[in-house]
């Protein structure tokens, strides 16, 4: 028989789990001596390198969770899954995973778009938590950015 868990014992253990698979991620990342492994990319780097330019909204949109492959600022407090790489999170990753939890409406994040991939302005958290918990679909406003590589017509069809 499994006994009641209250919410806040709830939150405690996901977060305690989510820090543990992420660290567990990041020994094997270091056995494999390859940190991309782990090191989700950087909206600055990954923009400079691809040329992007533009920036216009989109407005709010449904998006794939697993499409958002990195952040705008928050690179290193999160890994390449959206686990919590460092301890400094836990008080707002655990207010997020409680409201979750309570089945509370949380605001759609903000995503900057690049190709086919999102990262994250605002709402780093509110992600980690989607996709700790299997989330699939994440409302989000959406800003997309063009690069040098794509043609006019692809740029269109966004």
């Amino acid at each position: 028989m499994v006994g009641y868990v209250n919410v806040e014992e709830q939150v405690d253990a996901d977060f305690s789990h989510a820090r543990r698979k992420a660290l567990l991620r990041r020994l094997v990342a270091h056995l494999r001596r390859d940190p991309t492994l782990v090191t989700p990319p950087c909206f600055g780097e990954v923009s400079k390198t691809l040329g992007a330019r533009g920036g216009v909204r989109l407005g709010r949109r449904v998006v794939r969770s697993t499409d958002i492959v990195g952040s705008v600022g928050r690179c290193s407090d999160f890994d390449k899954a959206f686990l919590p790489a460092k301890a400094n999170v836990e008080e707002r990753w655990k207010r997020v995973d409680r409201v979750f939890h309570r089945a509370q409406e949380l605001p759609p994040v903000s995503l900057y778009k690049i190709g086919e991939s999102y990262f994250v302005l605002d709402g780093n958290h509110r992600v980690s938590v989607y996709r700790y918990h299997g989330v699939e679909w994440i409302d989000a406003e959406v800003t997309h950015f063009r690069t040098g590589l794509w043609s006019d017509r692809e740029d269109k069809a966004t």
